[in-house]
């Protein structure tokens, strides 16, 4: 049994100490955009309630919990911040075009991945 020391923490991105991940990111969401049953009180929350779902979005990510409503496109911004802090691979584009068409279940993703990084 051998013990190593590492002397210097490996740096991800292109190199530059600044860069926490690449650009594109290095792992998919955990779970599905459409897999909102497997987190049933997520899925009963966002469908009942999505305004406070959002709310409490908003506060997880160390937001306002008013931001969605007061700033314009506050959902999308809070879906790229996710993928920015978890690392996951995406698109401002496709944050917009998941959400207008798929609200409830994107934010339902979002719960879920946030609950799955620990994020309380």
């Amino acid at each position: 049994m051998s013990t190593t020391v590492v002397v210097q923490q490996p740096v991800a991105g292109s190199g530059n100490p600044l860069m926490v991940t690449g650009i594109e990111g290095h792992r998919y969401w955990t779970t599905g955009l459409f897999d909102c049953f497997s987190d049933i009180g997520s899925c009963i929350m966002g469908y009942f309630c999505l305004p406070c779902t959002v709310c409490n979005l908003a506060s997880r990510t160390g937001e306002c919990c008013c931001m969605p409503y007061c700033v314009p496109g506050g959902t999308v911004l809070m879906r790229s911040r996710i993928r920015t802090i978890g690392g996951i691979q995406g698109s401002a584009c496709n944050d917009c075009l998941v959400l207008s068409f798929c609200g409830a279940c994107a934010v339902c993703q979002m719960q879920r991945e946030l609950d799955n990084m620990g994020v309380l």
